[in-house]
């Protein structure tokens, strides 16, 4: 057996190599000619064997080797976790584990065969199918046009490439692989470098690569022509490189002109000139009494997107207020004109004139323009559309149903509750209003998709149209069965001709899909020890139903709600006089012991099997225990480590607590945790969504795999319409899909818990001392100097690494100097902190403070304690298991220390921390959800007293100047600023100056 393994590679394209479960005979003499670094790896296969495993001709592959820092123990490599857990004796168990490099064979398959290998799952590994999404976007890009020639300006040996354009959506899902990229892909050694590269430099490489080679690839399919012209014309030369060999000659001095006029040039095409020319599309009852539609031409400030000015004032007066922004903007309008027709060619018609304004349009003119309004505003015109063409009508399915209800429902089989017969009736509605058969038919019958109905014009596919039609003269007269609606409920595949967008009625079904909401509360089993809240007896209800038809579940109520103690009645339900199979939770580390104690004391008679440590389990003697309990809880990390023990108990039902952990789908735990069998999966989150919708796709395809179909369809059918463009229809149809399988209730909602204390959040305004703004300048000089001069990666890492250095600055000059000096009346930030423990000291209230940096918490420890006399306590995440628990508890007892610290990282979630009321973020994670989740672990359900949260911010400082941006971002900006700092490398300098530049009310001399 060997597995297949994905290398991704900075600066070009990527490789594969396998490894087997048996050592492989090196030719020493082979392996000394083919030179590298390392060892060679002794479980490593040659080319050759690779070769025939993927079955690629020898001349469809280049070969070579790779250096790569691997995990090792003793003198081997560790195996990795798709070979068989104990390939041979020799491989090594025990003993301390370190980097070490080791070489191997690599083969790259051009890019044609590559996905072709690579769906092809048999021995592949994460990294593997890892390539596989990355070569998939790839294609996704080329496909959409989302690519930009450009030129190498190496005066030597210059060369042509075609370059990936990343905006918007594209920029957050690249954002995405990044986060997601499994360690083995970036463990080339380049140079003496141990750390594994820069992950984000590595795929935009890797993403470059494929992206060229595609391009590269369909131009030449096309029959693409070179151009002729004399040696010496650096831009022909250039130009024809692009569809051949990428170098080409060019005389000394003329490559950097091409550079700067290719960027320009694609300055231009992402917009960023003052003004730029619009189209506007008017509506005939926009028009007076006009039948035609109208397309009109303006012009558009783009510093104020406000400024539209008609092109028949800018013919007509050069000095119109757009020459603040250009010296000759009619000398741009009829550049952009001629540009734009090559894209939209019936604009010429309208050109025909001296001082062309605009065309008159009929209706299949004006579909014909709108078809083409995305090109145009790729191209960088901006183009004005009416709202009903950006959010058009959508043909969907009304469903009314009448089934058995709920009580006689839930105590049948499954498979008869889903084989029951439920009366449809069915009805085609266009938007939200439903349309008789005769108009649709009319409709139907319609030769341009732009029609007009009901006064509102709108757009709409005939085809489908008329397939909704058959179905409603066909299946849709008929009955069907309860399983057959879910399926058109939860398919993505077509299960209908058109979505299932809403479905009402009585009984069980109906209740099930409007998640349910005419469910009736359950009372408390009789094995709970604890007074379930109304609106948890009807989690409770919903939860047992879902169990009942063994359909998944995701429990997404806010933080504090008690989503651990609606499982664990679920649990008390499901087993109160029945024999089941054990239940597997698998949660974060920090409240592995916190299941336990609560369990013990919501359900005493559930008994619980630890599953982590050193001294844990493992084969037959975990199969046995498991066997004897009812719940075996375990950690992410345990789980990674052992699956295929794990993998092989078939337990009753798998929960994942603190979800999140899973929202990236190509990681390596996510792939793992689908491997445990179970009859039943439930995900328990607060946050569902915390950056992206590909978050909420992950979670879901855990818990009911298939519901909202391949990751490539979710993406293009509702994580682009409702990111990019807001698409209201989108956002209804995902809830209508997730509604019967998701549930989430918010603390905002007085039904929800009336008695919840009030939560007073309040910014923490502090000024710097002399000495750290001393050193806020020093660190910004020196990174802005550095910057000017650096571009790509090395930019990146500059940005990111002088960020960092502000922070601990903001916190204190011992953070960044790491000098164990003193802390006292240094900085501005510890000074107020001091203030609000004193003050919370003296109410006898208890202070919770978090921080991102974990050596800064150490520090804070030791100064607090000797400061106000008493134990101050430090949750971090290098703390054992058994040690966090000890540390949760004493926070938690009533004489327990009054100052908590903790990592956010090691306690931001899952944890109860109520015996605190006074909530201080020292550190701003710049992810307000992020904060949130650490902020409920003091106001939850439970929480008596008002909780009060501060939110440190050094004035004048990058600190608030980030905080402005997170309270103004509008809703598409959620989705660029993201988790941590990566989102400030892209920044132009002149931004990055403004960001970091120091204030001068940020010093108190």
């Amino acid at each position: 057996m060997i597995v297949v393994h994905a290398l991704l590679r900075e600066g070009g394209s990527p490789a594969l190599w396998a490894e087997s479960a048996e050592v492989q005979a090196v030719d020493a003499t082979a392996a000394k000619a083919r030179g590298g670094g390392g060892t060679p790896h002794p479980f490593a296969s040659s080319c050759d064997v690779l070769l025939r495993h993927l079955a690629l001709p020898s001349d469809t592959a280049g070969r070579g080797t790779a250096s790569l820092v691997l995990p090792s123990r003793g003198s081997l490599p560790e195996p990795s976790p798709g070979l068989p857990s104990d390939p041979v004796a020799a491989r090594p168990r025990t003993g301390s584990k370190r980097l070490r490099a080791w070489r191997v064979d690599v083969v790259s398959p051009k890019t044609a065969h590559l996905a072709e290998v690579l769906r092809e799952p048999a021995g592949h590994s994460a990294s593997a199918r890892y390539l596989l999404d990355v070569l998939g976007f790839a294609v996704d890009l080329v496909d959409r046009g989302r690519v930009l020639p450009s030129v190498s300006e190496d005066p030597v040996s210059p060369a042509a490439r075609w370059e990936p354009v990343l905006i918007g959506a594209d920029r957050a899902y690249f954002a995405d692989l990044c986060e997601a990229m499994p360690p083995v892909c970036r463990a080339e050694q380049v140079g003496r470098r141990l750390d594994g590269g820069d992950a984000s430099g590595i795929l935009h490489g890797t993403l470059g690569a494929l992206v060229d080679d595609l391009v590269r690839h369909r131009l030449a399919e096309a029959g693409a022509h070179h151009l002729r012209a004399g040696r010496h014309d650096a831009t022909v030369a250039w130009w024809n490189a692009l569809t051949g060999p990428p170098e080409f000659d060019a005389p000394a001095g003329a490559v950097r002109p091409l550079a700067d006029r290719l960027r320009r040039w694609r300055a231009d095409l992402q917009g960023r000139s003052a003004i730029r020319t619009c189209f506007r599309l008017r509506t005939p009852h926009q028009n007076g009494e006009s039948d035609d539609w109208r397309l009109e031409i303006l012009m558009q400030a783009m510093p104020h997107p406000g400024v539209l000015v008609p092109a028949s004032q800018v013919w007509e007066d050069d000095r119109s207020v757009l020459h603040q922004w250009a010296d000759y903007p009619h000398r741009q309008l009829l550049a952009d004109l001629g540009r734009a027709c090559a894209l939209y060619p019936a604009l010429s018609a309208g050109l025909r004139g001296p001082r062309p304004t605009g065309l008159s349009l009929d209706t299949a003119g004006a579909y014909d323009f709108l078809t083409h309004a995305e090109s145009l505003e790729e191209a960088g015109f901006g183009v004005l559309l009416p709202r009903w063409w950006r959010r058009p009508a959508r043909l969907s399915f009304r469903v009314s149903t009448t089934s058995t209800d709920a009580s006689t429902a839930i105590e049948r089989e499954p498979a008869v509750v889903l084989d029951e017969i439920v009366n449809c009736r069915w009805a085609i509605a266009l938007g939200g209003e439903v349309l008789p058969e005769s108009e649709l038919a009319e409709l139907a019958r319609a030769q341009i998709p732009l029609v007009r109905v009901r006064g509102e014009w709108t757009v709409l596919d005939p085809e489908r149209l008329a397939a909704g039609l058959a179905f409603l003269k066909g299946a849709g007269r008929g009955r069907v069965t309860a399983g057959e609606l879910l399926l058109g409920v939860m398919s993505r595949q077509d299960a209908t001709p058109l979505p299932i967008a809403q479905i009402n009625g009585r009984g069980w079904l109906a209740d099930l899909l409007s998640a349910g909401g005419g469910l009736d509360p359950i009372a408390a089993p009789a094995g709970l020890s604890a007074e379930l809240r109304p609106y948890q007896r009807r989690g409770l209800a919903w939860l047992a139903f879902l169990d009942r038809l063994g359909l998944g579940a995701c429990l997404a109520d806010d933080p504090g709600l008690g989503k651990t103690v609606q499982l664990l009645a679920l649990e008390a339900l499901c087993r109160d006089g029945r024999e089941r199979p054990p239940t597997l939770v698998v949660c974060p580390v920090s409240v592995v012991g916190n299941w336990k104690r609560e369990a013990a004391r919501f359900v005493p008679g559930l008994s619980v099997h630890i599953h982590y440590g050193p001294e844990r389990l493992t084969g037959e003697a975990l199969r046995r225990a498991a066997g004897q309990h009812d719940l075996v809880v375990t950690s992410y990390s345990t789980v990674s480590r052992d699956i295929d023990d794990l993998a092989s108990i078939e337990w009753d039902r798998v929960v994942l607590d603190e979800a999140q952990v899973v929202k990236n789908r190509s990681t390596r735990l996510a792939q793992v945790v689908r491997r445990l069998p179970s009859r039943h999966r439930v995900a328990l989150t607060g946050t569902p969504v915390e950056n992206r919708l590909a978050e909420l796709w992950s979670i879901l395809d855990f818990t009911n795999p298939g519901l909202l179909g391949p990751a490539t369809s979710f993406r293009s059918g509702f994580a682009v319409p409702i990111e990019r463009y807001r698409d209201h229809d989108a956002t209804v149809r995902l809830r209508q899909v997730t509604r019967p399988f998701l549930l989430r209730r918010v603390k905002t909602d007085p039904s929800v818990v009336p008695d919840l204390p009030e939560k007073i959040e309040m910014i923490q305004p502090c000024s710097l001392t002399v000495e750290q703004a001393t050193l806020y300048r020093a660190i910004t000089d020196d990174m802005l100097d550095r910057i000017r001069e650096s571009e790509g990666i090395q930019r990146k890492g500059l940005v990111l690494a002088a960020i960092s250095k502000l922070k601990q600055v903001c916190n204190h000059p011992a953070h960044l100097l790491g000098d164990e000096s003193a802390l006292a009346g240094r900085s501005g930030k510890l000074g107020r902190l001091e203030e609000i423990i004193e003050q919370a000291l003296g109410s006898g209230d208890k202070v919770l403070c978090f921080t991102q940096f974990a050596r800064f918490g150490a520090m804070l420890q030791r100064h607090l304690a000797a400061t106000f006399g008493t134990d101050v306590l430090f949750l971090h995440g290098g703390m054992s298991g058994s040690a966090r628990d000890a540390v949760v508890a004493r926070s938690q007892a009533p004489d327990g220390p009054p100052v908590f610290l903790v990592s956010l990282k090691a306690g931001g979630t899952g944890l109860n921390l109520m015996a605190a009321n006074h909530v201080v973020h020292l550190d701003r994670w710049w992810n307000p959800a992020v904060e949130d989740q650490a902020t409920d672990r003091a106001y939850r359900i439970g929480q008596k007293r008002t909780v009060y949260v501060r939110k440190m911010m050094c004035i004048g400082t990058i600190e608030e100047k980030i905080h402005r941006l997170i309270q103004d971002k509008s809703h598409l900006a959620q989705w660029t600023i993201g988790v941590g700092d990566d989102w400030l490398t892209e920044l132009t300098d002149e931004q990055l100056v403004e960001l970091v530049r120091l204030s001068p009310e940020a010093v108190d001399e």
